[in-house]
Formats: C-alpha cells, structure tokens, sequence
C-alpha cells in the first residue's frame, strides 16, 4: 500500500541532502509505492530551490509552495489533506525524528490491529532549558487534558487512511496536532526512540513559540484554567465574607480598624485576581474569534506534482 511522508520545511536548506536521502532510502526498503510531501513554508534561504531539484530528479518528491509563513501546524495540515497514502508518515525537517523509524512504525501499522502509532522520546539530546520546558509542558498537559496517549509525544507519528480522515475532519483554525491526533480515539502504539540534537542551522522553536504552543494545547484541550478563575473567585468570595463579618463584630465592640495598609492590599488583591481572570477568559474569547474569522489556515501559491 502507498506510504506518504510530509515534512514541512522552513529554511532548512542544510540539512535537506541528508534528510532526503535518508527518508526516500527507508522508504525504498519498505516499497516502491511512496510520495514524499514537503510543504515549503515561506522559506526565504533557498529550501524551494533545492526541493525543486529533488522533484525534477524524483516524481515521487511533490512539493507544496505556501504563500507565507503559515506556522508548523497549518503547513503540517497542508500535507495531510493532500496525502495520497494508505499510510502517512508526518516528521519535522531538522532530523531530530529519525527517518529510519519508519520501518518500525510501518510493521505495526500494516498488521492491522493498530491505527496509530506516536514516536514516543525517551530522552532529549537537546539544551537543558529547551528539554525543562518541553518536559513541564508534557507533565501539565497530560494532567489538565487527560490524553494520555501523547505523552512525550510530539509530530513524528504514522496513521492509517481512516485515522487521518477523522483528523482531518476537525477544521479547528488552533491545531495542535498530537492532542487532535490523541482525540480522535482508534488504537494507539508507541515507537520510542531517542530525541537528537539539530543536525545544522537554528532551532526555529524558540523558547517564546514553546510557550505560544503549550497555551494552544491547553486552552484548546483544557476548561481547567477557567476551572482554577471560578475556584479562585469562590474562595475570594469566601475570604471577604468573613472579612465583612469581622468588621461588623470590629464596630459593634468597637475595635480599632484596619488600617490604609490593609485595605490597599484588599484593593490589590481583587484587582489582580479580575485582570487574572480576564486574561483567561480573554484568551478562549480569542480563539473564538479566530475561529468566527473562518480564515483558510493556509495559503498555497504552488503544487509541484
């Protein structure tokens, strides 16, 4: 059956030759039936340029040329809905996913009794703070989502035809991949595996696009934050009641009042808990709107095919 990778790219013109070769050569291990879908998104350091000579070599190679800089997911998404495979493979492009994993996700998949399987990492050859980030991220979404089956997971996966076509059939404008790839249920397997460093060039995943990331997942897959505002509000509610009981008890036997310092930090507590609260509910607004908007989540200028 027809295998399709996607891989989305964005300026990584270096590590292209290696990522090329070891893709198609894991893949002509397993069968002449394959297409190799790399989604060029916006790459401005000369990526197209070497993709297209991949596709004149090789008409297994197509290429999709989006318009812009879409974002990971959206250009990931462009990929998916143009796979021709029974079986789609989707990685990142720096080759920190080793292609050769492939192999082994395809023997679980062509047995037919799993429908997904999720590289799983088992370790991180990465920086410190990068790999701390990730790692908290992981543990918290988990705990706030309860989709289990990604943890430690991130792209680098394989699915059947009818796992994709569930995935693909929620058009939601925030995506986060392994968290729609985990709600969509079916039978899940892991392939685990260890994370490497960057072959060349630069992370495009900074520590700001992390954090960005991790609050799509959340807000996207999670009423907890909205949860943690009604809790919050409540026990305010309860602290200022018998914060008013004291006063009235504090008047009738005529205590001494509370003093300027007091009542500033009741002023300020309330008017961090409602900007706190407002951000919450300002972010789920946000989203909303973006989904309201029903922008295309992606533009493509050309298809090389």
């Amino acid at each position: 059956m027809m295998i399709s990778v996607i891989i989305p790219i964005f300026n990584e013109k270096e590590v292209l030759d290696e990522l090329f070769e070891r893709v198609s050569s894991v893949l002509s291990e397993i069968t002449g039936d394959y297409e190799i879908i790399f989604v060029d998104d916006g790459s401005w350091d000369g990526s197209l340029e070497k993709l297209i000579g991949f596709h004149n070599d090789d008409q297994r190679v197509k290429i999709i040329s989006l318009s812009k800089n879409f974002g990971h997911p959206a250009a990931i998404t462009a990929g998916l809905e143009h796979a021709k495979g029974e079986f789609i493979a989707m990685m990142d492009g720096d080759l920190q996913d080793p292609p050769e994993l492939i192999r082994d996700m395809y023997g679980k998949l062509s047995s037919g009794e799993i429908d997904v399987i999720n590289g799983r990492r088992k370790s991180r050859k990465e920086k410190q703070k990068k790999r701390l980030v990730i790692y908290l991220f992981h543990r918290l979404f988990v705990k706030l989502s309860g989709l289990k089956e990604i943890e430690n997971s991130g792209n680098f996966s394989m699915l059947n035809r009818s796992a994709l076509d569930a995935m693909l059939a929620m058009k939601e404008k925030t995506r986060y991949l392994p968290g729609l790839r985990s709600f969509i249920g079916f039978r899940h397997d892991f392939v685990d595996y260890i994370r490497e460093d960057r072959k060349a060039g630069k992370s495009k995943m900074g520590l700001k696009k992390l954090l960005g990331l991790g609050s799509d997942a959340i807000f996207s897959f999670s009423r907890v934050p909205l949860k943690i505002c009604l809790i919050l509000g409540l026990i305010g509610v309860a602290v200022f009641m018998l914060a008013g009981i004291y006063v009235i008890f504090a008047k009738i036997f005529g205590l001494a009042p509370l003093g300027w310092s007091s009542t500033l930090l009741s002023i300020y507590f309330l008017g961090s808990i409602q900007l706190t609260f407002m951000g919450v509910i300002g972010e789920y607004i946000f989203r909303i709107y973006k989904e309201s908007q029903d922008r295309p989540l992606y533009i493509i200028r050309k298809i090389y095919h």
